[in-house]
C-alpha cells in the first residue's frame, strides 16, 4: 500500500509541475491573467504531492514495510527509532526525495512571495522567468524520482525477512539527523538566486531589482550550507577518530564549492547595489555556485568517488551529468547573449575603498574555487583519459589554499572600514588602527607563547584583526542606532565575520599543533601519552538490538571517558566510537585502535590533543547568528515614516506648481505610500 501511495504522491507533484509551467508560459505569452493565476495555484499541489510521499516513506521506515525496496535496503527492526527515521536521506533514493521536498517548498515560497510581480501583464517580469526555470528544475529532479531513483519501488521480503538498517557510520551520531538536511537546504536554496539570475537574463532586466529580489534567498542558503559544512566537520571530528575534522575528501570539497561562489557573490552583490558594477560577473558566480552543487550531487550520487560521505553506484550518474552539462551550456549561452548590454556602471575611482577592497575578495575567491576544484576534479579526468588513478591529497590543498585564506582574512579585517568614496591617507590610518594593533599584539603574545612558523603567526594576527574590525563596527552601530543596529545588513555581516575569523584561529591552532600518540595498556594500568596521564579502568560489553559496544573505561587526567567499537550484526562492520575530553583551551581524544583478542590482554589507544577545537563550533554558531540578524525585520521608526510622507507630499506639491499634476496620479501617490510603509525589508 505504501507503494501506491507513495508513488501517487510523486505522480501528482509530477503532473503538478509540467502544468505549472505551460501554463504560466502560456499566460505569459497571451498577457493572459487565468492560466498565470492556474499555474501558480499548481505549485501548492505540486508541494501537498511531493511532501505526502515523503511522509508515506518515512512511515514505511518507522513502520518497518520490506515491501518498500527502500526500506528493505536500509530499514531494520533492529535500528533505534530516530536513525531509522534518518535513514530516509542515508540511501539514494529518499536523499533525492528529500532534495525535491526542499525544492518545491522553495518554489512554492517563490510562487506566494512574488505572485504579484508573476502576475503583472504589462510587462514579463525576472520573476516570472524565475518561476519557470524553478518549475523546470523541479520537473527534472521528479522525473528522477519516477524513473532511476524511485523510492516506491516493489519489493518481496522471505518470512522472516530483516533489513540491515542504514550504514553503521550513519547510526553513531546524533548529528546525522542535522548534518544533511542543513546541507540540502543550502544546496537546493541556491536554485532561487539562480533562478531569477536566469529569469534577469531572459527578460532583460537584469539590474539591481534582481539582486534585492533573491538576496533573502541567497542568505538562507548560504546560511544553512554553512551550518551544515560545520556540522559535517563536527560530524566526522566525533565519529570517525582520526584526529581531524576535515580531510580534503572529494566530497566534502563538493560542499565547499557552491559555499565559496556564494561567499563571493554576496559580497560582490553589494557592489553591484552600490555602484552598478560587476553585473556579468554576479549573474556568472550565481549561475556558477547553482551548477557546483549539480556536480557536487552527481559526484556524490553517481558512484564515481569512495568516499565515507558518497552512495553506491547508481543509474542516475548520467541524467545528472546531463543535466549539468545543459545548465552550464545555458548559463554561458545567456551570458554571452547579453554581455554587450551588461557591461556599464561608474568606473572604479580607487583600488583603496570599499568597491576596490570588493573586487579584490572576489579575485581570491575566484582562485579558491580554482584550487579546490581542480584538485578535486583532477584525479577523475585524469582516470577517465589514461586509465591511471591519480591521489590529490591534503598536502596540495593545504600549500595551495593557506596563501589565499591569509588574503581573504586580511581583507576581510581591512575593507570594512573602507569608505565607499576616496580617502585620504590620515583617514585610512585612523580607519585602521585598532585592527592593526590588535593584529601586532596577537603576533607579539604568539610569540612569546612558543609559537613558530609564519603562516600561522599571519593567521593569529589576521584574524584577530578582523575580531577587531568587526567589534568596532557593532560597536559604532549600537551606539549611534542603539541595539537595533545588529539588526541592520552590515551588523549581521560584522558577526559572521566574527565567527569566522574565530573558526580561522582555531583551523590554525588546531591543524598546526596536534599532537597524537598511542599507548598500549591493559585493565588497571596507566600511563602517559600527548603529555598526558592515561589509567585504562575496565573493558565493558554492552549488547544493543542492532550491535555489540564493546567499551573501554579510561581516565584522563582523572576525567572518565568511554571510548568504544561498536560491531554492527547485520551489516558486518565495525565501527569506531572516540570520546572527547572537551574545553575552551584544548580537546582531549581518545580512540580505540585493537581491543584485546586471545591470551593478549591489552588494548591500544590512540590519544589525540588539539587546541582550540570547540571554537569551530562556537565560530559556526555565530556564522549562524550572523545570517539570522541578517535577515531579522527591520522596523522603520515614526519619524522615518514620517519624513517619507512630508517628502511625498512636497513631491506633489512640486509637481502641481509644475503643472504636471496629471503625471502623478493617484496610482503612483498609492503606490509611494504603500512603500513607505512596508514593513519588513532584508
Amino acid at each position: 500500500m505504501n507503494n501506491i501511495l507513495g508513488d501517487f504522491g510523486v505522480a501528482v507533484a509530477g503532473a503538478a509541475t509540467l502544468a505549472s509551467v505551460v501554463l504560466v508560459l502560456f499566460g505569459m505569452v497571451r498577457r493572459e491573467a487565468a492560466p498565470l493565476r492556474a499555474g501558480l495555484r499548481l505549485v501548492y499541489a505540486a508541494v501537498v504531492g511531493l511532501v505526502f510521499s515523503f511522509v508515506i516513506l518515512e512511515r514505511a521506515l518507522v513502520t518497518r514495510d520490506f515491501t518498500v525496496r527502500f526500506v528493505a535496503e536500509h530499514g531494520s527492526s533492529r535500528t533505534s527509532p530516530l536513525f531509522n527515521f534518518t535513514s530516509l536521506w542515508s540511501g539514494l533514493e529518499g536523499s533525492i526525495l528529500l532534495w525535491a521536498v526542499v525544492l518545491v517548498g522553495f518554489w512554492g515560497v517563490v510562487a506566494y512571495r512574488f505572485r504579484q510581480k508573476i502576475l503583472g501583464l504589462e510587462a514579463v517580469s525576472e520573476a516570472a522567468w524565475a518561476f519557470v526555470v524553478m518549475g523546470v528544475v523541479t520537473a527534472f529532479f521528479i522525473g528522477l524520482l519516477i524513473g532511476p531513483a524511485d523510492p516506491f519501488s516493489s519489493f518481496s521480503p522471505p518470512a522472516g525477512y530483516d533489513g540491515p538498517g542504514p550504514d553503521p557510520l550513519l547510526q553513531s551520531n546524533v548529528l546525522m539527523a542535522f548534518h544533511p538536511p542543513m546541507l540540502y537546504l543550502g544546496y537546493v536554496g541556491f536554485t532561487v538566486p539562480f533562478a531569477f539570475a536566469i529569469g534577469a537574463l531572459i527578460s532583460g532586466r537584469y539590474d539591481r531589482k534582481w539582486l534585492k529580489d533573491c538576496r533573502a534567498f541567497t542568505l538562507v542558503a548560504w546560511g544553512f550550507l554553512t551550518v551544515g559544512i560545520v556540522l559535517g566537520a563536527w560530524w566526522s571530528y566525533d565519529t570517525l577518530g582520526w584526529g581531524g575534522y576535515w580531510g580534503w575528501d572529494p566530497v566534502e570539497n563538493a560542499s565547499l564549492l557552491p559555499w565559496l561562489c556564494g561567499t563571493a557573490f554576496l559580497h560582490s552583490a553589494m557592489a553591484q547595489e552600490s555602484r552598478g558594477i560587476l553585473a556579468v560577473w554576479n549573474l556568472s558566480l550565481i549561475c556558477a555556485a547553482f551548477n557546483l552543487t549539480i556536480l557536487g550531487t552527481f559526484l556524490t550520487r553517481s558512484g564515481v568517488l569512495v568516499s565515507v560521505h558518497s552512495f553506491t553506484e547508481s543509474a542516475i550518474g548520467p541524467a545528472l551529468l546531463g543535466f549539468f552539462g545543459f545548465s552550464c551550456a545555458a548559463c554561458v549561452g545567456l551570458v554571452a547573449w547579453r554581455a554587450g548590454s551588461l557591461r556599464g556602471g561608474r568606473r572604479l575611482q580607487s583600488a583603496f575603498n570599499r568597491t576596490g577592497s570588493l573586487i579584490a575578495n572576489n579575485f581570491v575567491f575566484a582562485a579558491f574555487t580554482l584550487v579546490v576544484l581542480l584538485g578535486t576534479m583532477f584525479p577523475l579526468v585524469s582516470e577517465a583519459v589514461t586509465g591511471d588513478q591519480v591521489s590529490v591529497g591534503a598536502p596540495y590543498f593545504n600549500q595551495m589554499t593557506t596563501p589565499l585564506g591569509l588574503l581573504l582574512l586580511f581583507l576581510m579585517a581591512v575593507s570594512p572600514m573602507l569608505p565607499w568614496g576616496n580617502a585620504s591617507g590620515a583617514e585610512l590610518n585612523s580607519r585602521l588602527q585598532l585592527s592593526a594593533w590588535a593584529a601586532t599584539a596577537t603576533i607579539v603574545i604568539a610569540v612569546l607563547a612558543g609559537v613558530r612558523g609564519w603562516a600561522v603567526m599571519l593567521a593569529f594576527g589576521l584574524a584577530a584583526a578582523v575580531i577587531a574590525t568587526g567589534i568596532r563596527r557593532l560597536w559604532t552601530a549600537c551606539s549611534k542606532r542603539g541595539a537595533r543596529g545588529l539588526t541592520q545588513r552590515a551588523g549581521g555581516g560584522m558577526v559572521a565575520h566574527i565567527g569566522l575569523a574565530i573558526m580561522a584561529l582555531a583551523l590554525a591552532a588546531s591543524g598546526n599543533f596536534l599532537q597524537q600518540d598511542e599507548i598500549t595498556l591493559a585493565a588497571s594500568d596507566s600511563g602517559r601519552a600527548a603529555g598526558h596521564q592515561i589509567e585504562l579502568v575496565e573493558f565493558q560489553e554492552i549488547v544493543h538490538p542492532e550491535r555489540l559496544e564493546q567499551r573501554v573505561v579510561v581516565r584522563v587526567d582523572g576525567q572518565r571517558l568511554t571510548p568504544a567499537v561498536d560491531r554492527f550484526i547485520a551489516r558486518g562492520r565495525i565501527v569506531g566510537n572516540p570520546d572527547t575530553a572537551s574545553s575552551p583551551l584544548r580537546d582531549v581524544q581518545v580512540s580505540i585502535v585493537s581491543l584485546p583478542e586471545g591470551d593478549n590482554p591489552e588494548a591500544v589507544l590512540r590519544v589525540t590533543v588539539q587546541p582550540m577545537v570547540l571554537w569551530l563550533w562556537v565560530g559556526g554558531g555565530l556564522i549562524g547568528v550572523g545570517v539570522v540578524l541578517c535577515l531579522w525585520p527591520k522596523k522603520r521608526g515614526k519619524q522615518h515614516k514620517a519624513a517619507g510622507e512630508r517628502a511625498l507630499r512636497q513631491k506633489v506639491l512640486a509637481a502641481e506648481r509644475g503643472g504636471g499634476a496629471a503625471g502623478v496620479g493617484s496610482s503612483e501617490v498609492a503606490g509611494e505610500n504603500k512603500d513607505s510603509d512596508r514593513q519588513v525589508r532584508v
